[in-house]
């Protein structure tokens, strides 16, 4: 059974001198783990394909670590989404059947976004992007952000929205008041990463996204970043009546949106998944290196489904969305 898993990460050299030197820093504090996820987010050679070789995976789609270029000054995401990019293009022509690329993109400066995006599929040949989540406390549902999403629709790709901390503001509120370790992680993979990535994609869906572009394709990962328990809920208290939308919540969360593990290895989480959206919308992921390619495999084979949705979420879905 062939394997795809869609959210696996890579560092460049310029990102961990740059953006990404406050996170390497701080793994590097942490001892050996942390020097080891370090230098597996900077190898994207030979002994990455080991690794996934020992695991039984076939194919990574590569894309930029968080926090990505988001939360810099427009210049510099332009000039370190284009440096990340040629960095990962150089990976995926050296193994070209073993990875593929989600572009980096500098979103605060929409037109160069587009422009980047354009680059990185018909030259670079890269098969969507990643955007990491607001930049600097302003969400994707803002209009000048919209030709980045014309642009994903008329090249036929789709987006990843990948979670990223919360507006300062967000995690003063919410998040304060704990020790600094306990707040950290609460605002951030604990809880805080994936109900700012839930409020986005419903903040994409109440202004309008998905009815001026239907055809576009919306990534989230962490089986749904717990959209999935909430769905029925939403369509009931947010009927089309109440926001003017052409279509109920749920009818975008089934139509518009697709569904990784990304390190969600919890057979209750993913049960409640496909019983909302359905197999055609979920795809096999492992959150590299932060997660372990032997265990996603061991969950995947483990799923209490057929034999063909298994083939489906393990790289079906994935081949028909990525064309990979």
């Amino acid at each position: 059974m062939r394997t795809v898993t869609v959210e696996e990460h890579f560092a460049s050299p310029g990102f961990l001198d740059g953006a990404g030197r406050q996170l390497k820093e701080g793994f590097l504090r942490t001892g050996p783990r942390g020097a080891r996820i370090v230098e597996q987010l900077g190898e994207v050679g030979g002994k990455r394909v080991a690794e996934m070789d020992a695991a039984g995976i076939d194919m990574q789609v590569l894309s930029l670590n968080a926090p990505g270029v988001e939360q810099l000054e427009a210049a510099d995401q332009v000039a370190l989404a284009r440096d990340s990019n040629d960095f990962l293009h150089g990976a995926v022509k050296a193994h070209p059947q073993r990875f593929a690329g989600l572009a980096a993109l500098p979103v605060a400066a929409p037109d160069e976004a587009v422009a980047e995006l354009e680059r990185a599929v018909r030259q670079l040949g890269f098969k969507g992007a990643l955007i990491n989540g607001h930049t600097r406390g302003r969400y994707l549902d803002d209009k000048a952000f919209w030709p980045i999403f014309e642009c994903a629709v008329a090249l036929g790709v789709p987006v990843y929205l990948h979670p990223t901390r919360p507006p300062k503001a967000v995690i003063e509120a919410s998040y304060g008041g704990f020790s600094p370790v306990v707040g950290d992680m609460l605002a951030g993979s604990a809880w805080g990463w994936h109900i700012e990535t839930a409020v986005h994609v419903i903040r994409l869906i109440l202004g309008g996204v998905f009815d001026r572009f239907p055809k576009l394709q919306i990534v989230i990962g962490h089986l749904g970043e717990g959209l999935p328990f909430m769905l029925p809920r939403l369509d009931r208290n947010l009927a089309p009546e109440l926001t003017k939308l052409a279509r109920p919540v749920g009818d975008y969360l089934r139509q518009n949106l697709h569904y990784t593990f990304g390190g969600f290895n919890f057979p209750a989480t993913f049960l409640d998944l496909l019983l909302e959206v359905g197999v055609e919308r979920i795809m096999f992921s492992v959150d590299f290196p932060y997660g372990s390619m032997a265990a996603a495999r061991t969950f995947l084979e483990q799923l209490p489904v057929s034999a063909a949705d298994r083939e489906r979420i393990a790289h079906g879905n994935a081949e028909k969305l990525f064309g990979v």
